[in-house]
């Protein structure tokens, strides 16, 4: 891009965040923009694969805290006047004042070519792709290979991609080499991973967690309960005698296993009450009920709320 055209993009605008916008805000953003717009999903409507293009430019700088350091202090001087409309050659409108104060001692020139490709550089890679794919929640945990097939300047491309073991939603994979193509050599690819929720297991860190239901006498009474797995086979917890709803038990070395580390699997339990009580399981409860009245499970409850 040349120097002109710099300060003629509002990058900030293009991705419709504000200046002071974070770096989470602004990932957000270009996630959501970078759906809507990718030419995977809009075939053959040229001005969306247009505004695609511009969204990833916009954030290949601004999700990166260097470049956009450098583009705030550049767009700064040009929203003051300090550039020449017809670039950094001179004429009407010159910025008179030392250059070396604003950006370090460093040319704003060499900045921008830094930033954009113009100036005086040699040749220059292609331009880095972003793409995104969604994968399951077992294929986040235990890795997968991706076949994907994007379209590279009019050119369809078949890309085969590792997903490591243990990433996260929203996890970022490099593919070095399948971006634009470039006088000296092809840009990389970047892909950002969504990851779908799975019915029974969750994830905090390296560990997996679950939700168990156990009935109401295996908490008053205690029991050993089996318990599924991501990796397979059962394991069997034991639930002590009076356990409440809530309570977590750990499982060693059943969660995510990152390097040579692997989380435990945390399992909550939550005590379930039957929903209607009839026949013999009426009775059992109104003879427990009967068992039980002279104990005041509020005393203690009762004792707080005054503090």
């Amino acid at each position: 891009m040349a120097a002109r055209d710099l300060y003629e993009k509002d990058f900030y605008k293009v991705l419709g965040v504000s200046k002071t916008a974070s770096a989470d805000e602004i990932k957000k953003t270009y996630r959501k923009l970078a759906r809507d717009l990718h030419p995977d999903q809009n075939k053959g409507d040229a001005k969306k694969e247009e505004k695609f293009k511009e969204v990833s430019e916009a954030y290949d700088i601004l999700s990166d805290a260097k470049k956009r350091a450098e583009y705030d202090e550049a767009r700064s001087l040009f929203e003051r006047g300090g550039m020449p409309r017809n670039g950094f050659g001179g004429g009407q409108g010159q910025y008179q004042g030392d250059f070396g104060d604003i950006f370090g001692g460093g040319n704003p020139q060499d900045i921008f070519a830094n930033l954009f490709g113009g100036g005086r550089r040699g040749p220059r890679k292609g331009q880095d792709l972003q793409t995104e794919s969604t994968i399951t929640f077992r294929e986040s945990v235990y890795g997968t290979t991706l076949d994907l097939r994007l379209n590279v300047e009019g050119r369809s491309q078949q890309i085969t991609a590792r997903v490591p073991a243990g990433v996260q939603d929203g996890a970022k994979i490099r593919v070095k080499g399948k971006g634009a193509p470039g006088e000296a050599g092809p840009g990389d690819l970047f892909i950002y991973l969504h990851v779908k929720p799975h019915a029974v297991f969750g994830r905090t860190g390296e560990n997996l967690t679950m939700t168990l239901p156990i009935t109401f006498a295996e908490a008053a009474l205690g029991a050993d309960v089996k318990v599924p797995t991501l990796e397979g086979p059962e394991v069997t917890v034991r639930i002590a005698a009076g356990t409440p709803s809530g309570r977590t038990l750990r499982v060693k070395g059943k969660g995510v296993t990152k390097g040579h580390h692997t989380g435990d699997l945390l399992v909550t339990v939550d005590v379930q009450v039957p929903r209607r009580a009839e026949g013999k399981v009426e009775e059992a409860i109104k003879a427990f009920a009967e068992a039980t009245k002279d104990i005041d499970v509020r005393s203690e409850f009762r004792e707080k709320a005054q503090q």
